[in-house]
């Protein structure tokens, strides 16, 4: 075992290595609090979030979605409209969002903030110093927050054949007749409605008996009907065991309950889910652990068990993937590295919301059914429609339902799944409120404005009440409005 000599003094406070958001935020933090720091990119500012992930695909969406609605316009009571549009125009304004967005996390701006950045591959050459470019840097603590990159299934034909996945499907420009996106999941999910909105046929491939497998089962029906009644080609428990080629079409060879079927198409989309970026880092040679799915090993703060002064943070720890957790994480992997040895902060993911971008949206924050099961948790659900509710029916946007799980008898969220227009929004209400430890009761008596969708989380909240309604005091009350008519 290769024994380290820590240096006697350091040029920095902390080394950086990543510039997503997780890697951002930290850098940012060290600096606020008068640190040296030196954040350290190999590719681009902004890491997956801005250049490949959460802005291009909500761009694009965005313009999915304007299309669909201008062929709803008879729902609208207005004449059908026919809608013209350029593949590559609209692929172009999504470039345009990113790089409208790109100064947020540019250079120059965190240079301004008191940031050093570096542009290059960075490698830990010891527990304390950093390789980049030929120079070597050395740092108290280090922070690794190089994210994830999409992962590709070792299936037969596939890297011959050629592909597209998240982080490339950006470069299109000529628009394919159909696609093949493998995977059920939120990316899966979100780019299927996206190009079938397009006008691409879309055969979505799932081997799981049902998309979005994290959710409870109602919410994956209704996704699933809502994308057959779009004309997606959902094919669920479908494994794909090889691709090839055959004259100018791309074929999926699939297993499907023991039998062979093929998909033909123009265009392969892979979003089988996402790997952590630990090559190249040089953490083999210092030891550090990795968990079995190659995500770094870290211990209730962010730390490694063999070096507490290096933290990791964001995709590249787990154990979520989102952006808002890697920028919740940076807090305490710049905190803990700097004052660790004052006080040290355990990461909080007690309240962990997310959304799935699909029409209608799917929001979750805390439990839900799947996983109270599972963990043998009690609760009570109490679901509200959309059906009932004003403000969807005067915006043709009734499908889709709040569901709220509390501690039996009590009005204590254990958690809430929202699937509805705009759910992403809507699910900030039960965010606070069980950040803060507020009941259903609390979410009752605040006023909402009428007539908006927040009226449903109000609605689920009286239809708790409703249910728990004090029975023994309601028939008090009628004998003693019965004694004063009389």
């Amino acid at each position: 075992m290769t024994e380290y000599k820590k240096p006697k003094k350091f040029d920095r406070n902390m080394i950086v290595i990543g510039a997503g958001s997780a890697g951002l935020v930290t850098s940012y933090i060290a600096a606020t609090v008068k640190a040296r720091v030196t954040l350290i990119e190999g590719h681009r500012m902004g890491g997956d979030c801005l250049n490949t992930g959460c802005v291009p695909s909500k761009a694009l969406l965005r313009s999915a979605a304007v299309i669909h609605e201008m062929g709803r316009a008879a729902d609208f009571g207005l004449k059908p409209v026919t809608v013209d549009f350029d593949f590559a125009d609209v692929m172009d304004r999504v470039q345009q969002k990113i790089e409208t967005i790109a100064p947020h996390d540019s250079i120059e701006r965190y240079t301004q903030l008191g940031v050093e950045c570096i542009t290059g591959y960075a490698k830990l050459i010891s527990p304390w110093e950093v390789e980049v470019n030929g120079q070597i840097l050395s740092a108290r603590s280090i922070v690794i927050a190089t994210g994830a990159r999409p992962a590709l299934p070792p299936i037969p034909g596939l890297a011959n054949t050629g592909f597209v996945t998240s982080d490339t499907v950006w470069d299109l420009r000529a628009k394919p007749k159909s696609i093949a996106i493998m995977g059920g999941g939120p990316i899966g999910c979100e780019l299927s409605q996206a190009f079938s909105r397009l006008g691409v046929e879309v055969m979505q491939i799932e081997m799981l008996p049902r998309l979005l497998m994290r959710e409870d089962e109602e919410v994956s029906a209704l996704v699933l009907q809502q994308f057959r009644e779009q004309g997606i080609r959902v094919m669920l428990e479908h494994k794909v065991v090889g691709v090839d080629r055959y004259a100018r079409d791309k074929v999926l060879i699939c297993e499907h309950h023991g039998k062979r079927v093929v998909v033909n198409c123009d265009e392969i989309l892979v979003a089988v889910g996402r790997t952590a970026n630990v090559d190249g880092l040089g953490l083999e040679d210092l030891g550090i652990e990795l968990n079995p799915n190659r995500t770094i090993k870290t211990d209730d703060y962010l730390r490694t068990p063999k070096f507490p002064h290096i933290l990791a943070c964001g995709d590249v720890a787990g154990p979520y993937q989102f952006t808002h957790t890697a920028s919740h994480q940076a807090w305490y992997a710049s905190v803990n590295g700097l004052f660790g040895s004052l006080k040290k902060f355990k990461a909080d993911y007690s309240v962990i919301p997310w959304a799935t971008f699909t029409d209608p949206e799917v929001a979750r924050v805390g439990l839900n059914e799947l996983e109270a099961q599972e963990r043998n948790i009690p609760y009570e659900v109490t679901r509200y429609s959309l059906s009932g509710l004003d403000r969807a029916i005067t915006d043709d946007e009734t499908q889709g339902f709040v569901k709220v799980l509390t501690k039996p008898g009590k009005d204590k969220i254990l958690g809430v799944t929202i699937v509805a227009a705009h759910a992403g929004e809507l699910i900030a209400e039960y965010v606070l409120a069980m950040k803060h430890g507020l009941g259903l009761n609390k979410l009752l008596g605040t006023i909402h404005i009428y007539p908006t969708m927040n009226e449903a989380n109000k609605n689920t909240a009286g239809e708790w009440r409703k249910n728990h309604k004090p029975e023994w005091l309601l028939r008090w009350v009628e004998r003693y409005h019965h004694w004063r008519r009389h």
